[in-house]
């Protein structure tokens, strides 16, 4: 529905119109086809006469006149699923470059508009720049039929497909386009091995016989619960609506017992203020529950999946057709530029899956945010419209910035930005601790101390990263007991001795980097202790002089790795002692705040996880009995911490393994820190158990500490794959999290901090150059280093599978 979008590039922008250059611009060979070849296959089939089945066939035969391709499609020609249809401007370059003749026709029926319109709680927001395409899905299949037919393609309607398997056998290329309920994918399922997931809205397709002046959000809150519009025009006299609510919802107002017409009069009532009173018409609209299909191979023999049977994205996003055009391209072009069919379908899996899966990944994140709306309704409006606007994560605040400036200093301003101050430099109030702006250096270990003391590489590490204007720089997870390290090069605050040293540094911060503030991560390793450093082998037992390790339950990390010892509730009396002791020589030692680590697997997060706490006594169980210890301990390191210094926690929010911490339980043991008095919940993720399977991604964590930060109103640090000022920037501004977590960008870069206020052209309080280095605060900035990389288009050829900043809402 939502369109991806981008900034058209000039006529011809993309290289010449003669199809037979492939994409980089490379000309294809003159020689004769052979049968043989991918080039010249002696027929094709295609399942399917939706867009991407049509644009297939097209392109197969304007690149190759004498090749017989025939479309079979079960439905009339007039048939479809849904009113209007979104392209972006990058795929029109590439129909452009491919076809100019569906581009001409395309471009005479585009209704274009520039707006976004968010309407909540009878506020109207308005965000312009974002340049908008769309026309009817009927107009766009009669384009397709008429450029099929001009073409000497056979469209055979109201006709079954035969059984793929026949096909494959008279067909050199089969092209199934046959859509989300995919019959070929389900005939070659243990090849494919598609996963559906059928997600937790529905929704329904209806038309308005007018044109909305922009592309309208509208939420509804009912008496059953949170109901939202996506509107926008096709034709200068009609516009796209679709209603989608969460499935108790539409129980609860009794969707489920309505026929097509009482349905859509409902909807209509509903949203009689969007739609000036008027109705709207239905054409064999159905309510249906989204589903996102992944296959794990997209190819069999001479069989390839396309479009929808291959991949679905949500339609908040508006990648449905876009995806399959661009599969179009894509499939054609590399049956042009390569020598067998085999090295053609793989070579288009290759090239068209890093781009799908991205893709996948913003589309989940949009249809999530639309599936927990209701958590953020209370938001002040602007902060809700665009946390709206930037839900999917492609489209960020720089991103909306130069798309719209006015509207993006309107939330600026209610985000409490001094003019010219951008959110990140803007500063963080914890107790008597203010930190002059929201960047942290994310605990890493560094497995450098000897005898738990750490030295020279410590000062450094830990004051270069100061130096480099951080709000807040963390220590490794230091161990609170000899027996609690994870390797023997760990760092620790069980001798006095081990204080002194961690004296050294903090002096040096304070001292050296005055504004920056340095906080210690207390924690005990549990049962993922007595191994060898990082890079010998991370998670490996040592060779030699392992130590005992105790854990929850006697469960190993690994299979075939030491078992621990369960606790007995002396050792736990123990152990709280312990980490009392050293949150008092932490506080000696001078650092400005303590974070106790109850996450990744470690001593505190084993009793946390039903996972790896099988307790049967009052310290395992319900969430509230895996709590109490944990919660023990907090409360002795809060005794004997400093009242006006703050405390945080981290927390892993999800196992990523089945049977692990649920979401639910994630926020339930954020509040229940919270009341024991945490400043923050440092939201991670993972590495609780050794069989998990992390979704990674750009920013992939971060929506665990929205849940948190949202519905149970703790303030949170967020980490994960956050690695550019503008990711900092956007998340902050729309109140996904207080403070973000950077590890990796300080380890490439110690002056990530300042770099990015030199790149945005800030030179406040939130981010003050040390005197010794002020001289190289002005160079001139050659680049972004967080700019997203260069792409080429569909014909031009590379396509950034992570940054793509402009193309959706």
């Amino acid at each position: 529905m939502l369109p991806a979008q981008g900034t058209a590039a000039p006529s011809g922008a993309r290289g010449s119109a003669d199809p037979r250059l492939g994409r980089g611009a490379r000309p294809a060979t003159t020689a004769p086809h052979s049968p043989a070849t991918p080039h010249h296959p002696l027929r094709a089939a295609i399942i399917g006469g939706g867009p991407g089945g049509l644009y297939t066939a097209a392109l197969l035969k304007r690149l190759a006149p004498d090749r017989q391709v025939t479309v079979w499609e079960r439905n009339a020609p007039d048939d479809t699923f849904g009113f209007g249809v979104v392209l972006s401007d990058e795929t029109l370059g590439g129909i452009e470059h491919a076809d100019p003749v569906v581009y001409a026709a395309l471009r005479q029926d585009f209704v274009r508009w520039d707006d976004i319109d968010i309407v909540h709680r009878t506020t109207r927001h308005t965000s312009t720049g974002h340049g908008f395409a769309a026309l009817g899905r009927h107009r766009l299949l009669e384009i397709l039929h008429d450029r099929c037919r001009a073409l000497g393609v056979e469209l055979r309607f109201r006709t079954e497909a035969p059984h793929p398997d026949r096909l494959a056998r008279e067909y050199d290329l089969v092209v199934a386009a046959d859509g989300v309920h995919s019959t070929t994918r389900e005939a070659y399922r243990d090849t494919f091995r598609p996963r559906l997931t059928v997600h937790r809205c529905r929704y329904i397709w209806l038309a308005a016989d007018f044109a909305f002046d922009a592309f309208r959000f509208d939420i509804a809150e009912t008496e059953h619960g949170v109901v939202q519009l996506h509107g926008y025009p096709y034709a200068p006299d009609a516009s796209t609506v679709i209603v989608e609510m969460r499935e108790d919802v539409w129980r609860a107002a009794g969707f489920d017992g309505l026929d097509e017409s009482e349905s859509t009069a409902r909807c209509a009532r509903i949203f009689a203020d969007a739609l000036g009173g008027r109705p709207l018409r239905s054409d064999k609209s159905a309510w249906t529950a989204f589903r996102t299909v992944v296959n794990e191979r997209w190819s069999h023999g001479n069989v390839v999946l396309l479009g929808d049977a291959a991949h679905t994205a949500h339609f908040s996003i508006g990648s449905g057709t876009k995806l399959a055009v661009e599969d179009a391209l894509a499939l054609a072009a590399c049956l042009e530029e390569q020598t067998t069919l085999e090295a053609a379908l793989t070579a288009y899996e290759a090239e068209r899956r890093p781009v799908v899966a991205s893709t996948q990944r913003a589309a989940k994140a949009s249809l999530e945010w639309f599936e927990d709306l209701p958590r953020y309704l209370d938001q002040p409006p602007r902060r809700f419209a665009f946390n709206l606007l930037t839900r999917s994560r492609r489209v960020t605040h720089e991103n909306l910035r130069l798309r719209d400036a006015r509207f993006t200093e309107s939330v600026e301003r209610e985000f409490g930005c001094p003019p010219g101050t951008p959110p990140m430099f803007t500063p963080f109030r914890m107790r008597g601790l203010t930190l002059r702006n929201r960047v942290v250096v994310s605990p890493m270990d560094m497995y450098s101390a000897t005898d738990g003391i750490p030295g020279d590489f410590h000062l450094v590490h830990l004051g270069a990263r100061a130096l480099g204007g951080a709000g807040l720089v963390m220590t490794e997870m230091v161990c609170v007991s000899e027996e609690g390290r994870i390797t023997p090069g760990c760092a620790g605050l069980y001798t006095g001795a081990q204080g002194e040293a961690w004296r050294r540094i903090t002096d040096f911060v304070h001292e050296r980097a005055p504004g920056t503030a340095i906080g210690v991560q207390l924690g005990h390793s549990g049962r993922k202790g007595s191994t060898r450093l990082m890079w010998e082998g991370m998670d490996e037992p040592l060779p030699e002089g392992n130590w005992p390790l105790v854990a929850p339950s006697p469960l190993p990390y690994r299979p075939g790795g030491q078992t621990p010892r369960e606790l007995s509730r002396a050792r736990l009396t123990d152990i709280r002692t312990q980490f009392a002791a050293a949150a008092a020589r932490a506080a000696r030692a001078g650092f400005d705040l303590l974070e106790l680590h109850c996450a990744h697997g470690y001593l505190l997060s084993g009793f946390l996880s039903p996972l790896t706490n099988h307790r049967t006594d009052a310290y395992g169980g319900s969430l509230e009995k895996r709590l109490r210890f944990p919660l023990e301990v907090f409360a002795a390191v809060r005794d004997v911490w400093p009242w006006e210094r703050p405390m945080t926690v981290r927390i892993s929010a999800t196992d990523w393994a089945e049977g692990g911490t649920s979401g639910e339980e994630a926020v339930a043991i954020a509040r229940a820190f919270a009341a024991h008095g945490a400043d923050a919940v440092d939201v991670s993720t993972g590495q609780v158990v050794a069989d998990e399977r992390p979704e990674f991604g750009r920013s992939y964590q971060t929506p665990y500490a929205d849940r948190i930060r949202n519905e149970a109103g703790v303030p949170v640090i967020a980490v994960g794959a956050i690695s550019s000022w503008d990711d900092v920037n956007s998340l902050l501004l729309a109140g996904r999290t207080d403070l973000c977590a950077l590890a990796r960008p300080h380890l490439y870069d110690p002056h990530w901090t300042l770099h990015a206020a030199a790149e945005q052209g800030y030179e406040g309080p939130g981010a003050v150059w040390p005197a010794q280095y002020r001289a190289g605060s002005r160079r001139p900035v050659t680049g972004r280093t967080d700019a997203p990389k260069p792409r080429l288009t569909l014909h031009g050829r590379r396509q950034d599978a992570e940054s793509d900043a402009v193309s959706d809402v």
